[in-house]
């Protein structure tokens, strides 16, 4: 049965797809941290090797040092992060009342705009508006900054859950360091295992890729973002930039962190240029993601960029916000084992024992 539908090129990819669905769905969330913690050995292999032999540094010793470094540049950049919006949340609460005022004056000439050339009610149609924006400062004020301040049962289980997931990952790299040549000289030594160094290789490479990929995107658009927001005049405009730059990592809201509070607050100062050029930006900053993501990552992995494009729309679909990621994975995955089963095919084929 099995090597009927290996000779079936359809039912191979069907076969596949259903096996890393269910790896990707299934497996991937119980045994993360070790394969994360193999994926790590692996790709710093060759610095620890050269560690051990110039140094003679061990490589436990050695991956404790990476993740040591690691770790440190992780916190520091949460800190600050952290620090910044702790210490700007008194200058939002203190500031809500001159932007209710200015918002209340822009409301009131847009709806007299609206009275004279539609012929609607001004005066309800203000009203209304302020009503609605009363509760949400209200809410904001009273409900919702309170609320986080009180999760902090939550965000203890948080810390704990991610504390858990991060011992697991150092534990499980040090003991893969320590016996990393010997598991994979046992897995060279076994043909059908070469398969799985392949797809291994393969996502690797996908990784790494995606990593130089991510960089070179927030580069350029950091560049830009602090350029345009420091010509435009806006105040700190070149850090608003470069904190751009850094966010638009993250999929969907990525720039518009900075950038839409940022139109909003040019808008009710009445600068209308300044907050059109935030809205601009914006869009053009997602057009570059998605024109240079694929593009990008794409030809350096030898994958046509509308298969990224499309694998990262399906790995959306199927896993939320980490299908960005687990999407080009999985079909990185399905195409590095299809190559591979078809190159091992091919070979029992021409060469019959």
């Amino acid at each position: 049965m099995v090597g009927k539908i290996l000779e079936n090129k359809l039912g191979l990819l069907l076969l596949l797809t259903g096996v890393v669905f269910f790896f990707l769905k299934v497996i991937t969330p119980l045994t993360a941290p070790v394969l994360l913690a193999l994926i790590f050995v692996t790709i710093f292999g060759p610095l620890l090797q050269k560690w051990q032999s110039r140094l003679h540094l061990h490589r436990q010793i050695g991956v404790i040092i990476l993740l040591l470094l690691a770790g440190t540049v992780l916190v520091l950049l949460v800190w600050i992060l952290f620090s910044w919006i702790v210490g700007s949340l008194p200058n939002w609460v203190t500031s809500l009342d001159t932007l209710e005022q200015e918002a209340s004056d822009i409301i009131h000439e847009v709806c007299r705009l609206v009275e004279r050339t539609m012929g609607i009610d001004g005066e309800y149609l203000e009203q209304m508006i302020l009503t609605r924006l009363q509760e949400g400062i209200n809410y904001f004020q009273l409900e919702f900054l309170p609320g986080m301040l009180s999760q902090s049962l939550e965000y203890a289980k948080m810390f704990a859950s991610v504390g858990g997931f991060l011992v697991t990952f150092l534990i499980a790299a040090i003991l893969l360091a320590k016996d990393y040549d010997e598991f994979m000289n046992q897995l060279l030594d076994r043909e059908e295992c070469h398969v799985f160094l392949e797809i291994i290789c393969g996502i690797i490479r996908y990784l790494a890729t995606f990593v130089k990929a991510q960089m070179i995107i927030m580069s350029i658009i950091g560049i830009l973002a602090a350029a345009v927001l420091g010509i435009c005049g806006i105040r700190h405009g070149v850090l608003w930039g470069l904190l751009a730059g850094i966010l638009d990592a993250l999929p969907f809201i990525g720039t518009g962190i900075v950038l839409i509070p940022l139109g909003i607050q040019q808008l009710f100062y009445g600068y209308y240029g300044r907050a059109a050029v935030c809205l601009l930006l914006y869009i053009a900053c997602i057009f570059l993601r998605e024109l240079l993501e694929p593009r990008l990552i794409g030809r350096k992995v030898g994958v046509p960029a509308i298969a990224i494009l499309l694998s990262i729309y399906a790995g959306i679909k199927l896993f939320g916000f980490w299908g960005i990621i687990g999407g080009p994975l999985g079909f990185i995955m399905i195409q590095q084992a299809y190559i591979s089963l078809e190159r091992r095919r091919n070979k029992l084929t021409n060469h019959p024992r």
